[in-house]
């Protein structure tokens, strides 16, 4: 699937992505426009202080809509060499969602590994896309 298509809000130095892989519902991208391969702690000011308005704003819609009971925030670079963060919900007790349920077997442990496998349609992906859009 096209990032683009999942492209949940742009700002100025960053884009809001729902990851493709919803095993943990509400699960998003934060994707600087930089192209560089930099470390997180190398961002400018201005991304810094762009980066934490956008992760509270992203906190805010998520509790909302989906209510987890922690969120991860994980910044690796291994695969992807470019600078994100992923934003992972995580829930003590399956969720819901358009009839969808969402079990996050490994709470209470670190967010990976994880069924890379899990799939749900392109309609569902686009409605948690969109709700999400609609509160930011």
């Amino acid at each position: 699937m096209d990032y683009e298509e999942l492209k949940i809000k742009d700002y100025k130095h960053w884009e809001v992505t729902l990851h493709h892989n919803q095993y943990y519902l509400g699960r998003i991208v934060i994707w600087a426009h930089r192209e560089e391969d930099i470390d997180i702690i190398d961002m400018s000011k201005e991304e810094r202080e762009e980066f934490f308005k956008i992760a509270k704003e992203v906190k805010k819609a998520l509790l909302k809509l989906f209510k987890p009971d922690r969120i991860n925030y994980t910044n690796l670079q291994n695969s992807s060499h470019h600078l994100h963060v992923h934003v992972i919900p995580r829930y003590k007790k399956s969720r819901f969602f358009e009839e969808v349920e969402f079990i996050d077997k490994r709470w209470g442990n670190n967010p990976s590994p994880y069924d890379k496998e899990f799939k749900v349609s392109n309609s569902i992906l686009y409605k948690i896309r969109d709700a999400i859009k609609e509160i930011l």
